[in-house]
C-alpha cells in the first residue's frame, strides 16, 4: 500500500519517474516523423512528401502512429535504465571530480557510449517489432493486421531468440556512439547557453529544448548510416533474407542504389530529433525538478 510514497522518497525513485515522463513525451511528439523515416529507408523512390501523402490518403492518419504502443509500453523502463544508467557511468569513467560537482566531459562522453552499448540490449526487440509494424502494408511485411504481442510471439515461434535480436549487432554500433555524442553535445550546449547550469540547475526551459535538440541531431548524423543497416536487417524474415549480415547489407545497399541511400530520410529524422529530443530532456528536467522540489524554473529565459 505504501509502495509508490516510498518509491518517490528515493532518488532513483524519483530519478526514474521522470525517465518515463521525458521517454513518453518523446514518443509522443515524433513517432510520425519516425514511422515516415523506416518507410523513407526501406524504400527505393519517393520524397517524405510523397510517401507522407501516400500514407494518408491509402492509410490514412492512424498509419503515422503504427506500433508506438511497442516502444511506449517499454519507454518508461527504458528511459529510466538509460538516464540512470548514464548517471552512473559518467561519475564511473571519471572518479577524479568530487560529487559535488557535475561529471567532466570526458566522464559524460564515455558514460554515454556505455549507456548506449546497454540499452541496445532492451531496445533491439523492441525496435524490430515497431519496424516491422510501421512497415506493414507497404508489401514488405507479411505480418500485416497483426498487433505488437502476436508479432513479438510469431517471430518467437518461427525464429527463436536469434530472431528476437535480429539487429541487435548493428543496434550496438549504432546507439555506443552516438549516445557519447548525444549527452555530450547536451551537456556542453546547455552550459554554453547558461554558464553554470551544469551545477546550479537553474536554465530555463527555452535552454533545455534547444540544448536536447541539438543534441538529438548530433547523435543521428553520426549514427544515421548504421540505422539504414539496421532497418534493412530487421525488416528481413526467415522466408525474406536478402543480406547476409551487415557489412553485406552495406555493400549491396551501396552498389545497388548509390552512397546516397545511407543518407536517405536524414531530413525527417533530424527534424524528429529535434523535436523529440528537446522534449525528452525538458520533460525529464522539469519532472526531476518538481519531484525533488529544488527551485523554480524560468518559463522564459532568453538564450
Amino acid at each position: 500500500m505504501d509502495f509508490w510514497p516510498e518509491f518517490l522518497a528515493t532518488t532513483s525513485g524519483r530519478e526514474f519517474v521522470a525517465g518515463g515522463v521525458g521517454g513518453t513525451a518523446g514518443i509522443i511528439s515524433g513517432y510520425p516523423l519516425d514511422t515516415l523515416r523506416i518507410r523513407l529507408q526501406n524504400s527505393t523512390n519517393g520524397s517524405a512528401f510523397t510517401i507522407f501523402r501516400h500514407m494518408l490518403s491509402r492509410e490514412g492518419p492512424a498509419s503515422l502512429y503504427r506500433g508506438m504502443a511497442t516502444p511506449l509500453a517499454s519507454v518508461t523502463f527504458q528511459n529510466a535504465m538509460v538516464f540512470q544508467t548514464y548517471a552512473v557511468l559518467s561519475r564511473a569513467f571519471d572518479s577524479s571530480v568530487s560529487a559535488e560537482y557535475p561529471p567532466s566531459y570526458k566522464g559524460v562522453a564515455l558514460g554515454g557510449i556505455g549507456t548506449g552499448a546497454l540499452q541496445s540490449l532492451l531496445l533491439a526487440p523492441v525496435e524490430l517489432v515497431k519496424i516491422r509494424l510501421q512497415l506493414q502494408n507497404v508489401g514488405q511485411m507479411t505480418e500485416s493486421g497483426n498487433g505488437p504481442v502476436r508479432i513479438a510471439k510469431n517471430i518467437w515461434k518461427k525464429e527463436g531468440l536469434r530472431g528476437i535480436y535480429r539487429g541487435l549487432g548493428i543496434t550496438v554500433m549504432r546507439d555506443a556512439p552516438s549516445h557519447g555524442v548525444y549527452f555530450w553535445t547536451y551537456e556542453y550546449m546547455r552550459e554554453r547557453f547558461h554558464p553554470g547550469c551544469r551545477k546550479s540547475a537553474q536554465e530555463g526551459v527555452n535552454t533545455m529544448l534547444i540544448a536536447g535538440g541539438l543534441a538529438g541531431v548530433a547523435s543521428w548524423i553520426i549514427c544515421y548510416p548504421f540505422d539504414v543497416v539496421k532497418t534493412r536487417l530487421q525488416v528481413q524474415t526467415p522466408s525474406s533474407l536478402k543480406y547476409k549480415g551487415i557489412f553485406d547489407c552495406l555493400k549491396r545497399s551501396i552498389n545497388e542504389e548509390g552512397y546516397s541511400v545511407l543518407w536517405r530520410g536524414l531530413g525527417t529524422a533530424v527534424t524528429r530529433a529535434f523535436v523529440v529530443n528537446g522534449a525528452v530532456f525538458s520533460a525529464y528536467e522539469i519532472s526531476l525538478r518538481v519531484l525533488f522540489n529544488n527551485g523554480c524554473i524560468q518559463m522564459q529565459e532568453t538564450i
